[in-house]
């Protein structure tokens, strides 16, 4: 857009002036406008003097007692309608964005914090129900392209990011652990080796997911290489596997599925080298503003989930999975 034809209204701070104008000439009264502007009538006519000399034009014009619009002045009255009804139109816009009710949050999350980030947000909408919410989940790769695009407002990760120009905080520490069905053969171990856990039918994350890249890097600095039976892309996918018989896992030790305490019948192993730290964090670029909103949903996040947590503790009765007998 170029500015060159308006640029003498940009000199002298031309909106104040447009609405003592837009006064006087609704009410055809300079003495009317003071009134209902609550101004002195000298400062009125201090306004519309200088307008003039920025229109290079004549606005009024006194004929007898009474004032009148010129020609110009009346194309410059339906201006200032158009005027006005543009910042009403921007300040509708700008509203929402300077609190929490109407916002709208932008929140990316990896699918192992899936379930987590659910309960969050719907805890979150209970507090704020005009909170407008717009959740994306990809893996690790895929959050931290959007986030180098500055695609959403807020991310959340399950492992620390390094090598991005990011602001972190954190939210939860998660480690990692391995999983296995009770009653399996590996539970009458007081420690079991890496190596024996790697010769197990292994049960994996995608390609892409942090969760993955830290098992392989696990494993590959023992030199060992994990018998992978089944790729999935999904943490409570996998718990389902292990409760179904189909293998064994490394995964968050804190599940937030369907019955909050994840599946039941899995036992965590005592594995040598686990379990493996991981912090999970929400993170936004460096030089980011995080909306209201964001703000909000950060502090929420870090006050409610110990009570979270402590559910986790004290689950709610769910249904046992039969343990199948291993030879």
């Amino acid at each position: 857009m170029s500015l060159t034809r308006i640029q003498r209204f940009l000199k002298h701070g031309s909106l104040p002036q447009l609405v003592v104008f837009e006064a006087c000439a609704r009410l055809g009264s300079f003495t009317r406008a003071a009134e209902e502007l609550h101004m002195a009538q000298p400062t009125v006519s201090v306004q519309i003097r200088k307008l003039t000399e920025t229109a290079g034009v004549a606005l009024f014009e006194q004929i007898g007692k009474r004032m009148f619009l010129t020609e110009a002045g009346q194309a410059l009255q339906a201006a200032c309608g158009e005027i006005f009804r543009a910042m009403e139109q921007a300040e509708s816009a700008l509203d929402p964005l300077r609190g929490i009710e109407g916002g709208v949050l932008r929140l990316a999350a990896c699918p192992a914090a899936r379930c987590f980030g659910l309960r969050m947000l719907a805890a979150f909408v209970r507090s704020h129900p005009g909170a407008q919410i717009e959740l994306s989940v990809g893996n690790r790769a895929q959050l931290q392209q959007r986030l180098a695009d500055n695609t959403d407002d807020l991310y959340l990760f399950t492992q620390s990011l390094q090598g991005m120009a990011v602001v972190q905080q954190a939210v939860l520490s998660n480690p990692l652990e391995a999983w296995v069905l009770a009653g399996h053969p590996l539970l009458r171990r007081a420690r079991v080796s890496l190596a024996q856990l790697a010769d197990e039918a292994f049960l994996m994350r995608e390609h892409g997911s942090a969760t993955a890249e830290a098992v392989l890097r696990l494993f590959a600095r023992h030199g060992l290489q994990p018998k992978v039976r089944m790729v999935l892309s999904d943490d409570e996918e996998i718990r389902q596997a292990v409760a179904a018989g189909l293998g064994v896992a490394i995964l968050p030790r804190h599940g937030f599925g369907p019955t909050l305490d994840g599946v039941r019948g899995l036992r965590p192993l005592a594995v040598e080298g686990l379990p493996l730290p991981a912090q999970w964090n929400f993170a936004y670029p460096f030089g980011k503003r995080p909306s209201p909103v964001a703000r909000a949903f950060m502090d929420f996040v870090r006050a409610e989930t110990p009570s979270l947590l402590r559910q986790l503790r004290d689950p709610a009765p769910v249904m046992e999975h039969a343990e199948p007998a291993y030879a």
